[in-house]
């Protein structure tokens, strides 16, 4: 009788997050708790060059950003801005606003709605348009409100941030909420 070979078969299970190593493939597996406001207006010759110009006015020029959506993880604190490493991928909610209309206002805000129970993940919203960045600020505050109402979280506070722009000649208008660790 012949003997029967032990094959062994190779899994196709995805490993979870928890089993894997951080940094394994290209990404950590950690979440930020910290978070800062940045803001910046400029102009530039082309709609990019202006983007581009508005990110260094407000600080973030130099890093590669990761835009993500609007979740502030459980327990996160504000911090002041500082200088970010050259070339870190940062992640960010931002707002982004260019306009060519020589004489055009245009705006760009970011609110953070943060809860009263630091176990639940708060909330950022962001918004741009044409017009005042008063204005500007106080749609993206009630968004970031109704946010959290929809969710069903207790407010403890909304925390936001507003830029705006007289267009030139190819202007842009940034804010964002930048998460750290």
């Amino acid at each position: 009788m012949a003997k029967k070979k032990n094959v062994v078969k190779k899994s196709n299970r995805v490993k979870s997050a928890a089993e894997s190593i951080p940094g394994q493939n290209g990404i950590t597996m950690t979440i930020p708790d910290k978070f800062f406001l940045a803001a910046g207006h400029d102009e530039g010759m082309t709609p990019l060059n202006a983007f581009d110009n508005a990110l260094v006015n407000a600080g973030v020029g130099n890093t590669n950003l990761m835009r993500m959506s609007s979740i502030l993880p459980p327990g996160s604190r504000q911090i002041e801005p500082f200088k970010l490493p050259l070339g870190a991928l940062i992640p960010v909610a931002y707002a982004s606003k260019v306009s060519t209309i020589a004489g055009e206002v245009i705006s760009a805000g970011v609110a953070v709605a943060v809860p009263e129970n630091p176990k639940l993940n708060g909330l950022i919203m962001e918004y741009s348009a044409a017009g005042h960045k008063e204005e500007i600020e106080k749609i993206v505050r009630s968004m970031a409100k109704e946010g959290m109402r929809k969710r069903g979280y207790k407010l403890k506070e909304i925390i936001s941030v507003a830029v705006q722009h007289k267009v030139e000649n190819t202007g842009a208008a940034y804010a964002a909420v930048v998460l750290w660790w």
